[in-house]
């Protein structure tokens, strides 16, 4: 029989190993690893987070298009209903940098651009007949209706959606979209994850002035305020069990240092937390650990002039090697990035995709035929700059088994907790629900 997940109030171990740990190590410095971090140094406990790279923020982590000016290496944004992460901001003092737009969403269908972000969009739509437009509405608002997504637990979002929306609605809007993002697994996606992105969204978006980099330094510096540690370029090599707590290896700018703490925190997927920690039994790493998840891939342009008026183009026709187009700046001014226009061109990958060894020059040559085919009067001279970035295990294929597939957050190992994306289903992986998942870690780890 398949043991169910625990629910998040039964998922931390024996309260007794947490009010005793006083030194905690946390792995990444990501929007949970900051997070629970901030938390449990302000309660006083030791903290020191590892980050292998040289910067916070994980997948929301910016790098520098000029000097002075931050661009997130995935395209982001927060939702009205994103209240932990509005909250964090108004915490940080950095509440009134966040500013709110309704830019333009639309889909690319039959060679066509449309708008598509509401339910008048939708009775506009000419990409479906008025019945299947009504059909579609009228399933969306029902899924609005339904307060939790566990009450669809056990089932398929491809069947399910056909057999409501109609088959029309499905093959055209929504299938597409499945298949882009998860590939072969498309028709095996669990319908609780497409409740969250229905029932969480909304058509208003915020962004930060500056971007997200001050969200995360803010929480970077406020464990540093508490007496905490962040040790960026210092990747963990393993964890290891010791008769008083854990032996943490990490390689730095200084070569390999051994420290020892209470207890540790990992907040990388599990797949990599089994490679540190070798003494996790089998029957963790076969049920946690093999999980499979789509590589997410993004070839950002700097563009001399607009590709498109929308902010969000959701590439339905076939033929295209990216998912989405996310021109920045129609939501954000030119003007913040020195007059360039700057466009997101976005997929997931199954990580053995060859597309994934390609250069950004490449991938230029690549995308700029089908560029040409969204603007005819696309041209590569447009271009004045471009950059390429990939993670792996980015977005968990969350299967109908999922929910059984999730680690809690103790492991067999006493003293070794895992906060990871995939804990926050039925959500869509984001930084609203990452910044809670830590936070709830650590609240109930010093309960």
């Amino acid at each position: 029989m398949t043991t169910p997940t625990p629910s998040p109030a039964s998922i931390v171990g024996d309260p007794r190993d947490a009010f005793h740990a006083q030194s905690w190590a946390v792995i990444g410095a990501g929007a949970i690893g900051l997070s629970v971090a901030r938390r449990l140094a302000e309660a006083g406990r030791s903290v020191t987070v590892y980050e292998r790279d040289g910067f916070v923020g994980g997948q929301a982590a910016g790098f520098e298009v000029e000097p002075g000016v931050w661009l997130e290496r995935f395209y982001h944004h927060v939702f009205r209903s994103d209240r932990i992460v509005r909250r964090t901001y108004e915490e940080l003092g950095l509440a009134e940098g966040l500013s709110w737009t309704h830019p333009l969403t639309a889909t690319l269908l039959d060679g066509k651009i449309a708008q598509l972000d509401s339910p008048i969009s939708l009775l506009r739509f000419r990409g479906l007949p008025l019945s299947a437009r009504l059909r579609m509405g009228a399933t969306l608002a029902a899924l609005r209706l339904i307060p939790r997504g566990g009450l669809l637990e056990g089932r398929a979002a491809g069947p399910w959606l056909r057999r409501w929306m109609g088959r029309a609605s499905y093959d055209r809007i929504w299938r597409p979209l499945f298949e882009g993002k998860f590939g072969a697994a498309a028709e095996e996606i669990a319908l609780p994850w497409f409740w969250a992105r229905v029932h969480d969204r909304t058509s208003a978006l915020g962004y930060p002035r500056g971007g997200f980099r001050p969200l995360y330094e803010g929480l970077a510096e406020r464990v540093r305020g508490a007496g905490g540690t962040v040790r960026l370029n210092t990747a963990v090599e393993s964890v290891e069990r010791t008769d008083n707590g854990y032996s943490v290896r990490a390689r730095g700018a200084s070569g390999i240092e051994t420290q020892r703490h209470d207890a540790v925190i990992s907040t990388l997927p599990p797949r990599l937390t089994a490679d540190l920690a070798s003494e996790l039994p089998d029957s963790w790493r076969a049920r946690y650990a093999t999980v499979p998840a789509q590589t997410a891939h993004c070839l950002i342009l700097a563009l001399d002039r607009s590709l498109t008026d929308t902010y969000w183009l959701n590439v339905n026709d076939a033929g295209y090697p990216f998912l989405v187009v996310v021109e920045h700046t129609n939501m954000r001014a030119p003007s913040e990035y020195g007059g360039r226009r700057i466009v997101y061109l976005g997929s997931y990958r199954d990580p053995a995709d060859p597309m994934l060894s390609l250069s950004a020059d490449q991938l230029v040559d690549a995308f700029a035929p089908h560029l040409a085919r969204i603007n005819p009067t696309f041209d590569k001279s447009w271009i004045t700059d471009r950059w390429l970035f990939a993670v792996r295990d980015a977005q968990p294929i969350v299967g109908t088994d999922f929910r059984d597939r999730i680690p809690p957050f103790e492991t067999p190992l006493p003293g070794l907790y895992v906060a990871t994306i995939g804990q926050v289903y039925p959500h869509d992986r984001g930084q609203n629900y990452a910044i809670g998942l830590g936070e709830r870690l650590a609240a109930q780890l010093l309960k």
